[in-house]
């Protein structure tokens, strides 16, 4: 048996084992790789030999079992895909209208719900007259705030506004008004708002800055006028300072002289509201008036005085008092707020001499200088008898008289009720009481009571009976008197 021969490739070059890449049964070889090694099944098939050992062989001639697919793992839930940073904000929402004049408007708006990772950068607002299509910017930029105030805008046109967002990625879609805006005044009537700390008198001191601030409304802007008791003011004095919304009334150092009350008009066209404030500009009083000693007796002076013929412009509080002994003219108080113009000063001491001297009170101190007495008091030493006057002895006699009388009642069956009145008189008056004209002083249905004058009829649980009219009468040697009241007794329910 001949050997059969071997084609001139595999006689001069053996065949060599493939890339362990390359063996891999499952994984189809290319077409270039693949065309020798199909050759040589070929050749040897003609020959009938087997192909050469460490030869690769083709899926055909030795085919591999295929694997048991693995079981799938459950796929974790997808994140979320992060916003590109080149994308624009969502829109600005409530555009709105905040305030309207004849060349002005004012727009307000809140930022967009989204901004996203680029961020804000601001905004731009722009307009067009209604029917064209031709947007102008309001200003030139951005700006970073929600609200604007366009000018110079023609009176009477109908105009149209949009608000956009920008950052770095472009600018979001427009926020529009949701209908044009007719460039003009809102007429708005005149009222002004009274502070409630101004709703009372003003007190200031004289010296004290005096600023008032009155808050207004109206549109246009209102005419203001100040007038003080119905005069103008006197520039010089008095500085007035007027806004859309508020008109000041400034007085640097106020004197008593800016005391009184103050009208504050606002105006427009025929249409007006008025207001009124007082200020009151108060200082220290005057000293008080005519000071001197009425009595003295034991350790005691008696003093009396007037009050200031100046108050400082406010209540005068009280008085301080002081007293010093001439030796030394030392001072020292002796009452302090004391209300009275006229007071014992005690515990003074035997033997010295004293003059005294009184300060007027009032909300701003003592006042600059006192009220000093002309002449002294001297406490006598003990020894010296002291003789009291006489007093021609007073005669009270007096006819009976009412100085309250009965007053008429209603009181309710069952209950006690009494009737009560005042009676002066000297001798002591003699007292009857009648009902119906008739003298009740034995009934034991009532009772009479007399105390510090106060005459009083008590009705022992009365009935519809019991009502009527019922006298008073008071008897003594200088005249009498008598006083009546009507009594009703309802039926209780």
């Amino acid at each position: 048996m001949t050997k059969p021969k071997l084609p001139k490739t595999a006689e001069k070059k053996p065949v060599q084992a493939e890339e362990p890449a390359a063996a891999v049964p499952n994984e189809p070889p290319k077409e270039k790789e693949s065309e020798p090694a199909a050759a040589q099944p070929e050749e040897a098939a003609g020959s009938g030999e087997p192909p050469a050992q460490g030869e690769a062989s083709t899926p055909e001639e030795s085919p591999t079992e295929p694997e048991k697919p693995a079981e799938p793992e459950p796929e974790p839930d997808p994140e979320p895909e992060p916003e590109p940073i080149g994308t624009p904000t969502s829109e600005p929402h409530c555009l709105t209208v905040d305030d309207i004049t004849d060349t002005s408007i004012s727009l307000k708006w809140r930022p967009p719900e989204r901004v996203g990772a680029a961020g804000l950068d601001g905004y731009t607002v722009e307009y067009c007259k209604e029917g064209t299509d031709e947007w102008v910017p309001a200003f030139e930029g951005l700006t970073e705030r929600t609200s604007v105030n366009i000018k110079n805008l023609p009176t009477g046109e109908k105009m149209q506004f949009r608000v956009r967002a920008v950052n770095v990625a472009g600018a979001s879609t427009p926020a529009t008004l949701t209908q044009p805006v007719t460039i003009r005044e809102i007429m708005q009537r005149p009222k002004i708002w009274i502070p409630r700390n101004l709703r009372q008198t003003v007190i200031k001191r004289v010296g004290e800055t005096i600023n008032i601030v009155l808050p207004f409304q109206g549109k246009p802007r209102p005419k203001v006028t100040w007038t003080k008791e119905g005069e103008a003011l006197d520039p010089k004095q008095v500085g007035v300072r007027n806004s859309d919304f508020d008109t000041i009334l400034f007085i640097r150092r106020s004197e008593r002289k800016d005391s009184g009350k103050y009208d504050v008009a606002v105006q427009i066209e025929n249409m007006e509201d008025k207001a009124s404030l007082h200020i009151q500009v108060v200082d220290k009083p005057g000293p008080p008036q005519n000071l001197k000693i009425t009595d003295v007796w034991g350790f005691n002076v008696a003093l009396e005085w007037k009050p200031p013929k100046d108050n400082g412009n406010c209540e005068i509080t009280g008085y301080t008092i002081q007293k010093a002994d001439k030796k030394t003219m030392e001072w020292f108080n002796v009452y302090e707020h004391y209300r009275r113009t006229n007071c014992v000063a005690s515990d003074l001491i035997m033997g010295n001499e004293y003059i005294f001297r009184v300060f007027a009170v009032n909300m701003c101190g003592l006042s600059e200088e006192p009220c000093t007495s002309k002449d002294s008091a001297y406490i006598q030493k003990t020894g010296i008898v002291y003789k009291p006057p006489t007093y021609k002895e007073h005669d009270f006699s007096e006819a009976p008289k009412f100085t309250h009388p009965l007053v008429n009642r209603s009181v309710i069956s069952g209950y006690n009720a009494t009737l009560s009145c005042a009676l002066r008189g000297w001798p002591k008056p003699k007292v009857v009481w009648y009902k119906n004209k008739m003298d009740i002083s034995n009934e034991p249905k009532y009772r009479m009571f007399s105390k510090q004058g106060v005459l009083t009829l008590e009705i022992r649980k009365p009935c519809p009976f019991d009502g009527g009219t019922y006298t008073c009468k008071a008897i003594n040697d200088l005249g009498e008197a008598e006083v009546e009241c009507r009594l009703e007794v309802r039926v209780r329910l």
